[in-house]
């Protein structure tokens, strides 16, 4: 791509702040707007205006700000232009100490690292409709899953501490948990009847969930993280986003630190795929007799757990 134009995108609930710089980092102007489709129209056109502009000179920077990214993203979808999701931490470690902060400073910083790392761009790729469904579908599941969780760790606090009060508990809290779990038994099935319905996702998760201990909610969550495989397809990057790649801690003689995982990952992908390995080494198999073998040599129980997280990935993707 013969990049000219680059554009940091500083993302909030309500605005958006353009910056735009041509090669070389020379800013031609900021704009504030409306983060609808009607302000990001209103910038598109003047930046169409003041330069020359095409589908393959100019990349659109921005953080990853979850849903209020979601109209720049269907903006960029309908003109095809190139767009890099970066996450957050690496813009602000590219840049180091920060002393001075607005939305103009971040989307020109954000430019920038578009501008210094354009050799390194990923360019973003809109997921089909089925798997933006799925992300809905999973997301949903998990806040019911945690209100499920406040409902029921109480009830099991008064059973050891406070059996007075359980019965009159119980008799409050009961429905409420009884509906939940019942909304959660038909988020499987639309989830189930989603994949049911699309022959090439059908497939995929029958790959990925023929690894043992991968269950319907790993296997979409998988599938709706990596956006069917196509926006991670490396397992040592999928083990990385996932909080499960041990990395080394040496310098000189001096440093020479046990390797262990970063706290900079998905933690809920890690606590999935904690799910995963736990089920497989708790029946019969390869994954049980490595688990065994290994703690018998006097591993670290935790460290052979995540080694069995890292060959699930592994897994998955070589199927895959």
């Amino acid at each position: 791509m013969d990049l000219e134009i680059f554009v940091g995108v500083d993302v909030s609930k309500e605005t958006l702040d353009f910056v735009v710089l041509q090669e070389g980092l020379t800013k031609q102007f900021h704009m504030q707007v409306e983060n609808n489709e009607g302000g990001i129209r209103s910038f598109y056109k003047r930046l169409n205006s003041e330069i020359k502009v095409s589908d393959e000179n100019c990349l659109f920077c921005l953080e990853h700000t979850g849903i209020y990214c979601n109209p720049f993203l269907e903006f960029a979808e309908s003109k095809d232009l190139i767009v890099w999701l970066e996450d957050a931490k690496k813009i602000k470690a590219y840049h180091g100490l920060e002393r001075e902060k607005n939305d103009a400073i971040d989307a020109y910083r954000i430019a920038e690292y578009g501008y210094a790392k354009r050799h390194k761009i990923k360019r973003w790729e809109a997921p089909r409709a089925v798997i933006s469904e799925l992300k809905a579908m999973i997301k949903l599941r998990e806040r019911l899953m945690t209100t499920k969780k406040r409902l029921t760790d109480p009830l099991r606090e008064d059973e050891k501490l406070n059996k007075q009060w359980l019965k009159e508990h119980k008799k409050l809290v009961q429905p409420i948990i009884d509906k939940t779990e019942k909304q959660i038994k038909e988020i499987e099935a639309k989830i189930n009847q989603l994949i049911k319905e699309d022959e090439h996702l059908k497939k995929l998760y029958g790959l990925v969930s023929s690894v043992k201990g991968v269950s319907l909610i790993v296997g979409v969550n998988t599938i709706v993280a990596t956006n069917e495989f196509k926006k991670i397809t490396d397992p040592k990057k999928m083990a990385c986003h996932c909080g499960v790649a041990p990395f080394k801690k040496e310098s000189g003689k001096s440093v020479r630190g046990k390797s262990k995982v970063s706290h900079q990952a998905n933690k809920s992908m890690k606590t999935l795929y904690n799910l995963a390995a736990r089920s497989a080494v708790g029946s019969k198999g390869e994954m049980r007799d490595f688990y065994l073998h290994k703690v018998a040599e006097g591993k670290n129980k935790m460290s052979v757990m995540n080694a069995v997280r890292n060959k699930i990935i592994h897994r998955i993707f070589a199927c895959v």
